[in-house]
């Protein structure tokens, strides 16, 4: 069995405009080594170059209202909810899913991703506002490997330095034998992305194994199957930041779920990066 040393990388948080090729390079400059894998957090590179909606903004439309008044809470508190194996806290903020906020939010999602993945209860579509300020979502990225490659080619130049750039997302891929498939819009070859909230709900009412997704891999090929080890080791180092959800950002900071401001987030330490070698026996 392979063993892997694991070191997550404390950061200043990657604001919009953050030249985030210059700070992976600063962060992992004493510490990487040729043949590493560099996991980088999609949502920190989505938020650096800016690609996000603000829900404010967002017209609303009956069909979001709808969704968010029955499907929210009645389909997933009382029904989906316990289907999945939730928790009693999870399923009490559905029954209580915010309809004016919820509303904008499936929005975006029909807008952005599509009426099937606006079902689900949480980052539909790959679209997720936790460790974001306000009432803003990050979007996913739009061609994560040219990312992943650009972060690669970066590291090679500037650190002289043979490594492999994974880009991870904490949405889940599900493993049946030998058949991974994810809810994720976009992810590696081998993990098959299908269903949306409909993979989410059998994955999670099966109980089936679950790791963190790679969406994209630069400099060099990875199989699936350390992919999404790696992946999931990168996940468990790096952890959840200020909370997987924003009820649990907000729940952390005493306010509501659009006052967590950008100095709050600016305040606490992020580790958006891990790196990971493999032991040799």
């Amino acid at each position: 069995m392979t063993k892997y040393s694991v070191l997550s990388i404390s950061s200043k948080y990657w604001g919009p405009g953050e030249n985030y090729l210059n700070i992976i390079i600063e962060n992992i400059r004493k510490n990487v080594e040729n043949n590493d894998f560099v996991i980088v957090s999609e949502k920190a590179l989505s938020t650096a170059m800016g690609n996000y909606v603000d829900e404010n903004d967002i017209h609303v439309s009956l069909t979001a209202k709808i969704i968010s008044r029955f499907w929210m809470r009645i389909v997933w508190g009382y029904i989906l909810g316990f289907i999945c194996h939730f928790g009693k806290k999870l399923i009490r903020r559905l029954r209580e899913y915010p309809i004016i906020e919820g509303s904008r939010h499936k929005q975006v999602i029909l807008q952005q991703a599509g009426f099937w993945d606006t079902l689900m209860w949480g980052s539909e579509g790959g679209i997720d506002g936790s460790n974001l300020p306000y009432a803003y979502v990050c979007l996913p990225l739009k061609n994560p490997v040219k990312v992943a490659e650009k972060i690669h080619q970066k590291i090679q130049n500037k650190l002289n330095k043979k490594v492999i750039v994974i880009i991870v997302d904490t949405d889940k891929t599900y493993t049946f034998r030998n058949f991974h498939f994810t809810p994720h819009s976009a992810t590696i070859k081998g993990i098959h992305s299908c269903g949306g909230w409909i993979t989410y709900l059998v994955g999670r009412a099966l109980k089936l194994k679950k790791k963190s997704t790679p969406i994209a891999i630069g400099g060099g090929t990875v199989n699936v199957k350390k992919a999404l080890i790696i992946s999931n080791i990168a996940d468990k180092a790096r952890g959840s930041g200020m909370g997987p959800t924003v009820w649990d950002m907000a729940s952390r900071f005493n306010v509501g779920n659009a006052e967590i401001s950008w100095k709050m987030l600016k305040n606490f330490r992020h580790k958006p990066i891990v790196l990971i070698r493999e032991k040799i026996s």
